[in-house]
């Protein structure tokens, strides 16, 4: 593995764990403001 496809990879990760904690964020919003 190069350092290249490490970068990349790691980035991908961190792409993929920030739009997770971004929806699981707009949907506790959501359900928090029904109550």
């Amino acid at each position: 593995m190069t350092a290249l496809e490490g970068f990349f990879i790691g980035l991908l990760v961190l792409a993929s764990l920030t739009i997770a904690w971004f929806a699981g964020f707009v949907v506790y919003r959501l359900y928090k403001g029904q109550r």
